[in-house]
């Protein structure tokens, strides 16, 4: 199950599992002996047992060092859990540990798929700038080759460069949304790709100036109720915070969580008995106080329709709301219950509730 909860007892249990065999481990790497059968095949069973989203890549770093990198491809739910276990990692003299694919040099990502080259030779971008969303980061990336005939290798084998050459981390956290283009079809003029990195650390810069001391007491804030109508006929009830909806920094909350709790509900509305009602409100309050304004998380409200409670969370960062919000599905066993946590810088995902 994604982002499941893990135990430091389990993370003690993998890396105890791996110091028995970290000698025999390096031995087959370095002298890649069946690397694939001796180490990969049984390393990555362990970390399933962890998390089924958890994958591996391994090599050596250096002639006397080898390194195990733990990803969880881009997944953003699973990320913390994956810079938890390399946090408890051992200490060991012929090894390198790492959560995350990490950057690289651009002189050092070079793919081939096929007949397609993935090099800084080809590969360029530039942004689509929307003066409504001025601190969106929606680039265009462009490949020399890209034609309606291969279409998917080169999509593909341009994503997995720009994975490589920023890394996962980067790729999920500094890039709010993207495309990859046709070079005839391009609006504006071509960069080349090896500025890009550059690009985003100074839009960075901008940003964390705008935002950094970004803060809001909500205490006080006032609620509204609102009615709808489902276009299957059932009624819609939601709750929303309103100051949070006008406020005017809302870029310094980017992360947006939404948890879902299916239950059997009145078959004429969809709406929930009052056990549920009142199971639902008191989940909430437990994540709202585990989930403190002062450590940049906002409750923004909840709807209720068609026999689901969505129950809607603002952070600036995404990792102990991962963590939250897993804890929760684990707790109540008995309701069908999914999360998902996906990057607005605007919260255009409420301007359905007509409040801006």
């Amino acid at each position: 199950m994604s982002a499941e909860i893990i135990s430091n007892h389990s993370f003690q249990e993998f890396w105890n599992w791996f110091e028995t065999k970290e000698k025999e481990f390096f031995s087959i790497l370095k002298d890649e002996d069946n690397i694939e059968e001796n180490f990969l095949d049984l390393t990555l069973h362990k970390l399933k047992e962890l998390n089924e989203q958890f994958f591996l890549l391994a090599g050596m770093h250096d002639d006397s060092t080898a390194e195990l990198i733990i990803t969880v491809d881009g997944n953003i739910k699973d990320i913390v859990y994956a810079q938890e276990l390399v946090a408890a990692s051992p200490a060991l003299e012929n090894w390198k540990f790492t959560a995350l694919k990490p950057e690289s040099d651009i002189e050092d990502v070079n793919l081939r798929i096929g007949d397609h080259i993935f090099s800084k030779e080809n590969i360029y971008f530039y942004s689509n700038d929307d003066e409504d969303y001025p601190d969106e980061i929606d680039l265009i990336f462009v490949h020399d080759d890209l034609n309606d005939q291969n279409e998917n290798e080169v999509i593909n084998g341009t994503y997995l460069f720009i994975d490589n050459y920023l890394g996962e981390l980067n790729f999920v956290t500094q890039i709010d949304n993207f495309s990859i283009s046709n070079k005839n079809d391009a609006e504006k003029e071509l960069i080349p790709i090896e500025k890009l990195k550059d690009f985003l650390s100074w839009r960075e810069r901008e940003f964390t100036e705008k935002y950094d001391a970004a803060t809001i007491k909500t205490t006080e804030d006032s609620y509204s109720l609102l009615e709808g109508t489902l276009e299957n006929g059932f009624p819609m009830l939601a709750t929303v915070n309103v100051d949070l909806l006008q406020w005017d920094k809302k870029a310094s909350h980017p992360w947006i969580s939404v948890l879902r709790i299916k239950y059997q509900g009145d078959e004429d509305n969809g709406f929930p008995d009052d056990k549920d009602y009142d199971l639902f409100n008191l989940i909430e309050d437990e994540m709202t106080l585990e989930l403190k304004t002062e450590e940049g998380n906002l409750n923004l409200g909840r709807e209720t329709a068609d026999n689901i409670r969505e129950i809607y969370f603002v952070s600036k960062d995404f990792r102990k709301i991962s963590k939250v919000l897993a804890e929760t599905v684990e707790k109540y066993p008995d309701y069908d219950m999914s999360f998902e946590i996906y990057k607005d810088k605007y919260w255009q995902s409420f301007e359905r509730y007509g409040i801006h």
